[in-house]
């Protein structure tokens, strides 16, 4: 015969696990509504819009500036509501997303062949490793002279910065997202059968696919800083851009419509991440086990 308190406690634990489970299944039952994860994602957001912009207008109340240097918030965002009613900064915004676009693409498609090279070959990945880092680490405006040399005032000079500036960093990440690759993978792969490109397409690719997104990110910020540049350094005749409508404030000392295109600028940037790398993140990290679905 069992020991009864034997019997007990393993009914005991039984029970406690069935309840661990149940707690678990009912959690995943209780998961909040889309609407309400939204809102908790954007309410600290809001708070830190509300606090940026306090302290923006506690800074022109203080009077350390004249408000025609340094405006408040109330005349910069009527400086953009009037910008959107002529259909200025529509037309300019439109234009400079077109060439962010077609600059990072190209970029993309850029730093992903010359990651794979460089990874393909202990010998390469010496010989190129740190050039790579080090054009990544060189300052996008250095590259002016060159492409105003090679392409004139044209769009090809400000593309061609734009690669330069993004390429570098994709291309790096995809190397360090390649080298923290679990060797039991390659081995996995290699013992099913795959070689050459279906290696890298079926399993280093989406293994090595949070430092490439890394890179990817980074990559983003790089060309989006390089495009501002050089738009403020190539004024192409009849192409009103976002750096055409600052540049165009600079030189009438226009502080309102300045600090507007520089919103515009901002905003972007948070958006894009917003909308496109932190969806593409959540999406890796709730495939990989580490956020709940």
């Amino acid at each position: 015969m069992p020991d009864v308190d034997v019997v007990e406690r393993d009914s005991d634990r039984l029970g406690e696990e069935l309840a661990g489970l149940d707690a678990l299944e009912l959690a995943d039952r209780n998961r909040p509504s889309r609407a309400h994860r939204i809102w908790t994602a954007t309410w600290p957001k809001l708070g830190a819009i509300a606090f940026a912009l306090g302290l923006w207008q506690l800074v022109v109340w203080s009077g350390w500036k004249p408000e025609y240097v340094l405006p408040g918030p109330a005349t910069v965002f009527a400086e953009l509501r009037d910008q959107l009613a002529d259909g200025r900064l529509q037309h300019a915004l439109w234009l400079t997303l077109g060439r962010a676009a077609r600059g990072y693409a190209l970029a993309i498609v850029i730093g992903v062949a010359v990651g794979c090279v460089v990874a393909s070959s202990k010998i390469v990945r010496s010989a190129f490793g740190s050039f790579i880092t080090g054009l990544q680490t060189m300052p996008s405006v250095a590259w002016f002279p060159l492409a105003l040399l090679l392409f004139k005032r044209t769009e090809a000079a400000i593309i061609f910065v734009v690669v330069l500036g993004a390429a570098p960093s994709i291309a790096n990440g995809l190397l360090n997202g390649i080298d923290q690759i679990p060797p039991l993978y390659l081995r996995a792969g290699r013992v099913l059968g795959a070689r050459g490109l279906t290696l890298y397409r079926r399993v280093v690719l989406p293994a090595a696919l949070p430092g490439f997104v890394g890179g990817m990110k980074q990559g983003w910020a790089f060309a989006w800083r390089s495009l501002m540049a050089g738009e403020l350094l190539v004024i192409i005749a009849g192409h009103q851009s976002i750096g055409v409508l600052m540049q165009n404030a600079r030189d009438f000392s226009d502080t309102p419509a300045l600090m507007a295109s520089m919103i515009v600028i901002l905003v972007v940037g948070i958006v894009v991440d917003a909308l496109f790398f932190a969806g593409i993140e959540r999406t890796i990290r709730r495939r990989r086990g580490l956020l709940a679905r």
